[in-house]
């Protein structure tokens, strides 16, 4: 069997494997929904009177779609891997010719799948319940790849936490204690001037992902390029942002790899 028909055979037999767990599926869509309502509303007692959600509704569509990229692979990649040492999956994994970084990317692939379509239906409601509006332009089909690349991000960093906690509780609770964190201090629904200056907000691969989104997602964004922008005057901010997302994700994925067990 070909290393790509072992990708592709993987990646089928987890997607239906996500589709038979129906209490999944259902917070998987259902969670991006009350995401909305919850931030929508808060956002819409307070348009342009300053506080926490003071920004135009459009302003926390990146933020909105950080969300789903952010917690769902974590969790439900983690919690694969923490199936997988439970159930000494990987040990019979080893016994055959899927490699583990192979199995690695069937995930991502499954995760990919389900927060695009999580995402759309993330925007639509947003879009259908709140004053925001989408830019038309060219770049905007560039939401695409970011949230490609942030789910791979994030689904080796769920990857990551599954191999080194020793149960499923635990991945859990970590992919919740590192998620918070990230989504708050890097411009999801807080922005920078709000925060204090010596937060490294340019540490964070969230504020890379949240920029990007934002820059071609939201008309009033200003072209804020991240603290690399000073080398370069000729990279527009959502390119420039999706490059160093790149190279986070790639780094990451290598770690993830390097780290699923063999045997357990």
């Amino acid at each position: 069997m070909s290393r790509r028909s072992r990708i592709l055979a993987t990646t089928r037999a987890g997607w239906h494997s996500f589709l038979r767990r129906r209490t999944a599926v259902f917070f998987t869509f259902f969670f991006p929904a009350i995401i909305v309502v919850i931030f929508g509303a808060l956002v819409q007692t307070q348009p342009g009177d300053g506080g926490l959600f003071a920004e135009e509704p459009g302003w926390y569509i990146a933020g909105y779609i950080a969300v789903v990229v952010l917690f769902t692979p974590l969790s439900r990649v983690g919690s694969e891997v923490s199936r997988h040492r439970e159930g000494s999956q990987f040990e019979k994994l080893a016994t055959t010719p899927l490699r583990r970084w192979e199995w690695l990317v069937a995930q991502t692939l499954v995760n990919i799948v389900v927060i695009g379509l999580a995402a759309v239906l993330l925007v639509g409601l947003v879009l259908a319940g709140t004053d925001a509006t989408l830019p038309l332009s060219i770049e905007l089909l560039l939401v695409v790849p970011f949230v490609v690349v942030g789910t791979v991000l994030f689904c080796a960093g769920g990857a990551i936490l599954g191999s080194i906690t020793d149960s499923r509780d635990g991945v859990i609770a970590a992919s919740n204690g590192v998620a918070v964190p990230l989504l708050f201090l890097s411009e999801a629904f807080v922005s920078a001037e709000m925060l204090p200056r010596w937060i490294p907000l340019e540490l964070s691969p969230m504020t890379y992902l949240t920029r990007g989104l934002r820059a071609v997602t939201y008309d009033g964004a200003l072209d804020d390029s991240v603290a690399l922008a000073q080398f370069s005057n000729t990279v527009p901010a959502p390119y420039l942002n999706l490059g160093v997302l790149c190279v986070f994700a790639f780094v990451t994925f290598l770690v993830a790899a390097k780290l699923l067990p063999q045997t357990d």
